[in-house]
């Protein structure tokens, strides 16, 4: 590993330097996860650098999620795991929520949603469609008081669609999108009319869609209930 922790130049702050350098081994796999990087001692030595340095790179890196530290046993190159990159965006989304994120929200849904639905098509197994089915009979029975549990499930519905895709990408792209979506559907249920029934109808010709393959229905539903959501938060939000 004597390339990978040469000593270390000074354009930039050590720490900055140690960092870069450990964080570009790592994206180039000359790291790989689960290694153990040397000990700090021998980490000094080879960067050139104190421990004050070396430290606080080592702090930026496993608060970034590249690097663990193991109090006994050492420090080792992070597991990158979907979840943890699902998570920052979730906290992104939750720190930015407001009427303009809400109207950016759809815009993006609109743009992928529809091909999410022609590709669940193509793709779907015959346990897609069950978790789709059981979807839209919990929201069909669901007590209309119990304003929650609808949104939940509508969101559970558009979920299961992405994972049915087969598309691990699509699923780190949009689950932190559908994280907004409860939230985003109590303000317009309690507000519209009518829209439950809406949003299930559609929904039902997109899973029948689905069910028989047909993609460019279910692309073309997609985009009916896309659209109708922009013109819901319009007017709702004109209102205000």
């Amino acid at each position: 590993m004597d390339e990978l922790f040469g000593k270390i130049g000074t354009s930039q702050t050590l720490s900055q330097k140690i960092e870069r350098k450990i964080e570009e081994a790592i994206r180039t796999k000359r790291l790989i996860p689960g290694t153990k990087l040397p000990s700090e001692k021998e980490l000094c030595e080879s960067f050139a650098v104190s421990r004050t340095a070396l430290r606080e790179a080592l702090r930026r890196l496993s608060a970034r999620g590249l690097v663990e530290i193991k109090k006994g046993s050492g420090m080792f190159v992070s597991e990158i795991k979907i979840e943890d990159a699902i998570k920052s965006l979730n906290l992104y989304y939750d720190l930015k929520f407001d009427s303009s994120l809400i109207r950016q929200i759809i815009e993006v849904r609109r743009i992928f949603e529809p091909e999410i639905g022609r590709l669940a098509a193509l793709n779907r197994t015959n346990e897609d469609l069950k978790l789709l089915q059981t979807n839209l009979n919990e929201l069909e029975q669901c007590n209309p008081d119990n304003t929650q549990l609808e949104v939940d499930l509508t969101n559970r519905f558009h979920m299961n669609l992405a994972k049915a895709t087969g598309n691990p990408i699509v699923i780190i792209s949009m689950e932190p999108v559908y994280s907004l979506l409860p939230r985003m559907r109590n303000m317009i249920y309690a507000n519209i009319e009518g829209e439950k029934e809406y949003t299930l109808r559609l929904q039902k010709e997109i899973y029948k869609a689905v069910s028989v393959k047909n993609s460019d229905s279910s692309y073309r539903y997609t985009v009916e209930l896309l659209e109708r959501n922009m013109e819901v938060y319009d007017k709702y939000f004109k209102e205000e």
